[in-house]
């Protein structure tokens, strides 16, 4: 099966607290990385988020964490950056023992109502997480309830953590995401997925909706639940090995947000906080307007998947 981790040049690693029922995710490039971000969802949580914005001092990163536990989830990024800056990985002022600046923006999703002990008191499991989660990181990467998806959920179904990749040309483009919407991803009344255009390779149960298929009012979202309990949220990232700039970074992740769109309904919901970050970890050449539409398309097509492969693994 495809992985965000066929773009190359960067690991990925997952930890979680099963009593808690969170987890954190750590995605590492092998260098700093051009980055930018696109916040869809009506109640985010994000970290560093506006150091990326045009115009700013930062174009690159050296790590992007997407956690779980809400605002407590914060917390992991600040894990992840000790443990860079204490080796030496980060922006640096000046030499030592001038501390580095480890970039480390972050988003979280809501998953404080799943019925995990959440009684932690002054110290949240979070920033140890995320310290485990980046000493974890790796090449190979598993779909479902692992990492920032360990406590999600989608719509009324257990969420997860999904990945996958396409190919444009010579170029890759990958996703990895947590999904976690108030949405549903299935197609209401059957098992079949939203994205189940884009599949690929039966990566998620090969299910096509009946052939008189007609929508239906949906009656498996968390909406009835949500009114009550809080906020959910897609959050994830996209990476290609195309070298773009971070003006066109931005133009791939909002066209990444797309596939939320493709996968979930409804989507982008005043109770989401969607969230997607966007790396360029290779020097492949994207120069032309149209080649970088193709490439958000794909990228857009890769986050449906990786969405539906979250949810379709943690319920297997």
């Amino acid at each position: 099966m495809s992985s965000i981790l066929d773009v190359g040049g960067l690991t990925i690693g997952n930890a979680h607290d099963e009593k808690v029922k969170t987890g954190v995710t750590v995605i590492l490039p092998n260098a700093p990385a051009v980055c930018a971000v696109d916040v869809r969802g009506g109640g985010p949580g994000t970290r560093e988020t506006d150091s990326l914005q045009d115009g700013g001092l930062i174009e690159q990163v050296h790590a992007v964490v997407l956690s779980g536990g809400s605002v407590y989830g914060l917390a992991a990024a600040d894990g992840v950056a000790s443990w860079l800056g204490a080796q030496r990985i980060g922006y640096a002022p000046g030499p030592a023992p001038i501390p580095v600046s480890p970039i480390v923006p972050a988003a979280i999703l809501f998953d404080n109502a799943n019925g995990g002990d959440k009684d932690w008191g002054e110290t949240s499991p979070f920033r140890q997480l995320g310290i485990a989660a980046a000493k974890a990181a790796s090449t190979i990467l598993e779909d479902g309830k692992i990492g920032a998806g360990y406590g999600a959920t989608a719509g009324l179904y257990p969420g997860g953590l999904g990945t996958a990749s396409e190919q444009v040309g010579d170029i890759t483009v990958g996703a990895v995401i947590a999904a976690n919407p108030v949405g549903s991803p299935y197609m209401p009344g059957t098992k079949a997925f939203w994205a189940w255009p884009y599949e690929q390779e039966d990566e998620f149960g090969n299910v096509r909706p009946p052939t008189d298929y007609a929508w239906s009012e949906p009656q498996d979202t968390k909406l009835a639940f949500l009114k009550a309990a809080g906020q959910s949220t897609v959050i994830g990232a996209v990476a290609t090995n195309a070298a773009l700039s971070q003006k066109q970074l931005k133009r791939l992740t909002i066209m990444a947000q797309d596939g939320i769109t493709m996968s979930v309904q409804p989507s982008h919901t005043p109770l989401d906080g969607d969230t997607i970050f966007a790396l360029s970890t290779g020097d492949k050449t994207c120069e032309s307007p149209v080649a970088l539409a193709e490439l958000g398309a794909a990228a857009a097509r890769c986050v449906a998947r990786a969405l539906s492969r979250g949810v379709y693994k943690a319920s297997s």
